[in-house]
C-alpha cells in the first residue's frame, strides 16, 4: 500500500526495506553507530519479524519508519518510531502513529519510550502510564470505540 503525505510517499510493508536506509535512520536517532557487517542483517530481520511496518520516502530515500508487533486482535506495540532529524516537526511521526492505530482501531496500543517523547504520544491520543525515566504510553482503542458508540 502506498499513500501520499505532504509530498512524501508512505509505504506499508515488512519486505524489501533497504538495509542502508534503516541503518542510517538508527544512526541519526543515535541508537547505533559503526554496526559490524555481520550484524547488518538485523535491519532487515526486524521488519520481516514485525506485524506491520510503515516507511516514509522522500524520492528514493527512507526518511522515517515505524514497526509494530501485534496479535492483530487485542494488543499492539509501537517499536522504532524514527523520523530523520531534518524532517521532524512536519507531522510525519504523528501520521505514522495514526496509520498504526488504524490497523487495530479498537485494540490497545503501547509505546515504551523515554520521557522526552511523552508529549508527542499525548498529542497522538495516548495516555502516559509511567512517569519514570522510561515509561509506557497507552492508547485504549476500546475506550475510544465506546465513546464513538461502537462498543
Amino acid at each position: 500500500m502506498y499513500q501520499y503525505f505532504n509530498g512524501l510517499v508512505i509505504r506499508e510493508s515488512t519486505k524489501g526495506i533497504p538495509v542502508d536506509d534503516i541503518e542510517a535512520l538508527f544512526e541519526d536517532a543515535g541508537w547505533v553507530s559503526n554496526t559490524p557487517s555481520w550484524q547488518r542483517e538485523k535491519f532487515t530481520l526486524i521488519f520481516e519479524n514485525s506485524t506491520w511496518a510503515f516507511t516514509v520516502w522522500d524520492h528514493n530515500k527512507i526518511i522515517a519508519m515505524v514497526r509494530v508487533i501485534s496479535d492483530k486482535i487485542m494488543y499492539a506495540n509501537i517499536l522504532d518510531l524514527i523520523v530523520n532529524t531534518e524532517y521532524r516537526g512536519k507531522g510525519i511521526g504523528k501520521k505514522l502513529v495514526e496509520l498504526c492505530v488504524q490497523k487495530l482501531p479498537h485494540g490497545d496500543w503501547f509505546a515504551h519510550t523515554s520521557t522526552n517523547n511523552f508529549d508527542f504520544y499525548r498529542k497522538c491520543g495516548f495516555e502516559v502510564k509511567d512517569i519514570s525515566t522510561n515509561g509506557t504510553c497507552v492508547y485504549y482503542g476500546y475506550k475510544q470505540a465506546r465513546k464513538n458508540g461502537h462498543r
